[in-house]
């Protein structure tokens, strides 16, 4: 059965770095894309980036700039850094498998990805 396991969340301030990981197994990445999104509260669930099955990557505009996705195929793990973060980067990011339709072009689309890990908390606050 397809799996995704986020980590890497926690309470860090403003300013500071982070980086998630999603361990995804049952699955090589060389056939799905996976992308990163995120839900604060009260809010609707927001993408955040993606890395292709090819290794091409996508970002929101928004997201441009301090987030920087990418991949270890030899862990089948695919991490999120985060720079410079916002107290308004506060939510609850989740990894989600995509299949590839096109190897080199992913979105961070909500209705392009099937499975989707539990998620993992991130507080930004001083």
């Amino acid at each position: 059965q397809l799996q995704l396991v986020e980590s890497g969340g926690g309470l860090v301030q403003p300013g500071g770095s982070l980086r998630l990981s999603c361990v995804v197994s049952q699955f090589t990445l060389d056939y799905w894309h996976i992308g990163w999104f995120r839900q604060a509260p009260g809010k609707r669930r927001e993408g955040v980036s993606c890395i292709s099955s090819g290794g091409t990557t996508n970002y929101t505009d928004s997201m441009k700039g301090r987030f920087t996705i990418s991949r270890d195929n030899a862990k089948n793990t695919v991490y999120l850094q985060m720079n410079s973060l916002k107290p308004e980067d506060t939510a609850v990011y989740s990894c989600a498998a995509g299949e590839a339709a096109v190897q080199n072009m992913c979105l961070p689309l909500e209705f392009e990805y099937d499975v989707w890990g539990q998620g993992t908390q991130v507080t930004v606050s001083s």
